[in-house]
């Protein structure tokens, strides 16, 4: 399909999710949007099936027992838009920390600059960052500079979750062997199309942090980044990745 699909992976996020829908649907390029939501104590999905009847050729819900992490929601996501046969699929989260109409940019990188995956980066041009206390920034950033030591990648954004995938990426790789759910998988899905020579590039866009809902930030999550990556590399160095 020429219209993309925008993947939000959601768990309670029953105060943000109106809101995300309605300021996406009403961008002058039209896209389509796939929430995931791991059975939400707070029934963010019931909100989601209202408006289906407002949308209901261009907001689609996929809802699973339980809650199962980030990453695997977009690998559920990713392989329900590939049978739908969308050419352009989105990541993007439902608290607008990522700002809808930065998805048009995101866009306008793949389909007229030539890139096969188009990040949303907050480092690309500085520390475009509002409202994260300095210990979070640090953290973020210097999470980056620690991936591409290890990796080699020339991303100042590793573990950015905005992304437009062109289709042949998400085809090119074994979705079935993704297995880190935070900060890990956006690194792990950077890496792979970078190890399958694609080409990535960055688009600046400023992250807001949440106003409204909880952070789903965890010690664990943090800890999978920190020894996945080093995992990623010795698998890529052994031609096991």
């Amino acid at each position: 399909m020429n219209c993309g699909i925008v993947i939000i992976p959601t768990y309670n996020e029953i105060e943000n999710i109106e809101g995300i829908i309605r300021a996406t649907l009403s961008l002058h390029k039209e896209f389509h949007i796939l929430i995931v939501d791991d059975n939400s104590p707070d029934k963010t999905f019931d909100k989601v099936k209202s408006l289906q009847t407002e949308f209901p050729d261009r907001l689609f819900l996929e809802v699973r027992t339980k809650k199962s992490g980030l990453g695997t929601a977009y690998v559920h996501g990713f392989k329900w838009a590939l049978a739908k046969n969308y050419e352009y699929i989105y990541e993007m989260d439902a608290d607008f920390s990522h700002n809808p109409n930065d998805l048009e940019k995101l866009y306008e990188s793949c389909h007229f600059s030539g890139a096969d995956l188009a990040i949303g980066s907050r480092y690309v041009t500085g520390v475009n960052v509002v409202n994260w206390p300095l210990n979070r920034v640090l953290l973020s950033y210097f999470a980056s500079v620690y991936v591409r030591l290890i990796t080699g990648m020339k991303i100042m954004d590793t573990t950015a979750g905005f992304i437009c995938y062109n289709r042949k990426v998400l085809e090119s790789i074994n979705l079935d062997k993704i297995k880190f759910i935070g900060y890990a998988f956006q690194i792990e899905m950077k890496y792979r199309a970078y190890s399958k020579k694609f080409k990535l590039h960055e688009v600046p866009v400023i992250f807001t942090d949440r106003t409204k809902g909880q952070s789903k930030m965890s010690g664990s999550i943090i800890k999978e980044a920190i020894f996945g990556v080093l995992s990623l590399r010795i698998r890529q160095l052994f031609n096991q990745l």
